[in-house]
């Protein structure tokens, strides 16, 4: 993962040429959603003052408005005071959106060298719920030592500040599951390789496998270890994917759908919004969790592991 990002105020993203209409209208919805909220405007109050209904905007705020209009997006952004060059970003982000052409459900996105990544952590921070499968531990839940090995191996040539920038960045984002109020409920399915397979040193993998079970004990948080011994799910091999799911509004609609994501690392992200495929993956999540041990167990297997780790210091 291209650890580009930074927790700032609401911006509006780049977005890569084949993006799909549907994750750019999202986007642009994310990015008037968040920058209406963040000036403690309601819905109807912003609606009435640009002179759309209530529906409308939020129609647009969530993505469901297939050709947003780019003047209601320019009157938007100035009842927000949201700067000239934001302004611009989002304003063409709504104009490519109207013109794109949809493929189907399933976009492919840069790699290393573009915003695909910014655009994930944009989803992540919206995010109400997210179910991960992993096969390492996950960004949200790594110690400083443990990410730094990874991304120092990852961006051999990095210098060492931007090293510790990636870090830094990586460990900011831990604020979604670690914050009091409001924290992301976060879903771990943890293949029992990731305790095995030495990111750093034994020391390092000792104190993150201690700093997992610990954390693994909050109430937002489900960490479950998928073993050897219960194979290979419905027969096939399991990528690591992320589940993310962005809850209902007070009347119980979806403030926007779900979303597969899939790390492309060297080569593309693929975001999958079909509801088929989507379906899919939460049923092939379920199926995971069912031969996973529990959550006690899995504690328990991983704080053996460590203290194994721990003797080889």
């Amino acid at each position: 993962m291209d650890e580009g990002f930074t927790f700032e105020e609401p911006a509006m993203p780049e977005v890569d040429e084949g993006t799909s209409p549907t994750l750019m209208r999202r986007q642009l919805g994310r990015f008037l959603r968040e920058t209406r909220e963040g000036q403690g405007l309601s819905i109807a109050n912003a609606a009435k003052e640009v002179q759309l209904s209530f529906n409308a905007l939020q129609r647009l705020e969530t993505g469901r408005t297939v050709n947003p209009r780019r003047q209601d997006v320019r009157e938007l952004c100035s009842l927000y005071e949201v700067d000239a060059d934001q302004t611009e970003k989002a304003v063409g982000l709504a104009s490519r959106a109207a013109a794109a052409k949809d493929e189907g459900g399933i976009t492919s996105l840069g790699g290393l060298f573009s915003d695909a990544f910014n655009m994930y952590v944009n989803m992540e921070r919206a995010a109400r719920t997210l179910i991960s499968y992993q096969e390492l531990v996950p960004g949200l839940l790594q110690t400083a030592d443990y990410a730094r090995a990874m991304i120092s191996a990852f961006f051999a040539d990095g210098s060492r500040d931007d090293i510790e920038r990636r870090v830094q960045v990586r460990l900011d984002r831990q604020i979604l599951v670690m914050r009091k109020t409001s924290p992301l409920a976060l879903d771990v399915l943890l293949h029992e390789s990731a305790l095995y397979r030495v990111i750093g040193n034994p020391e390092v993998m000792a104190t993150q496998l201690r700093e997992l079970a610990e954390v693994s004990k909050r109430p937002n948080i489900s960490l479950r270890v998928h073993p050897f011994s219960a194979g290979s799910v419905w027969g096939l091999p399991a990528v690591p994917f992320v589940l993310l799911d962005f809850g209902n509004d007070s009347k119980g609609r979806p403030i926007e759908p779900p979303i597969v994501y899939l790390d492309g690392a060297m080569s593309s992200d693929l975001y999958i919004e079909k509801s088929d495929v989507v379906r899919r993956y939460h049923e092939f999540a379920e199926a995971v969790r069912s031969t996973a041990l529990d959550e006690v167990r899995s504690r328990d297997l991983i704080r053996q592991v460590a203290r194994r780790f721990n003797s080889e210091r």
